[in-house]
């Protein structure tokens, strides 16, 4: 069971662009998901949830930002149980270094999810 919920994961070569950033925020905010990017150097790693429709909206709104190495490695699904429980308000949260984004990707009982998909497991 889904709960509704659906998410998925980006990879970039980078998230610097603080204007790119400020865009997806208003995306995420439009969009009504939860967005969370690992921003700073490489590389860059984008995660979303929220609704169908708004997954697919925000994943659009990246696309068209044009990032370096764009690319979907895990399209919008349904969430599994554990993790669609987790509470996530709409917005956006930057973390700087991807041991912060593994760690709140544990907390969202994702860990091995996310490892796969970026091809680290």
């Amino acid at each position: 069971m889904s709960l509704g919920r659906f998410h998925a994961l980006i990879r970039t070569h980078h998230i610097t662009s603080r204007k790119k950033v400020a865009a997806l925020r208003k995306a995420a905010d439009h969009f009504s998901v939860f967005a969370m990017l690992r921003v700073g150097g490489s590389p860059g790693i984008m995660y979303c949830k929220g609704s169908e429709d708004g997954v697919r909206g925000w994943v659009a709104a990246v696309h068209r930002l044009r990032y370096k190495d764009f690319r979907v490695i895990s399209p919008p699904e349904p969430v599994g149980t554990l993790s669609a429980l987790a509470e996530d308000k709409p917005g956006l949260v930057e973390v700087a270094d991807v041991n912060d984004f593994a760690a709140a990707m544990d907390q969202r009982a994702l860990s091995s999810w996310w490892k796969a998909a970026m091809e680290w497991s």
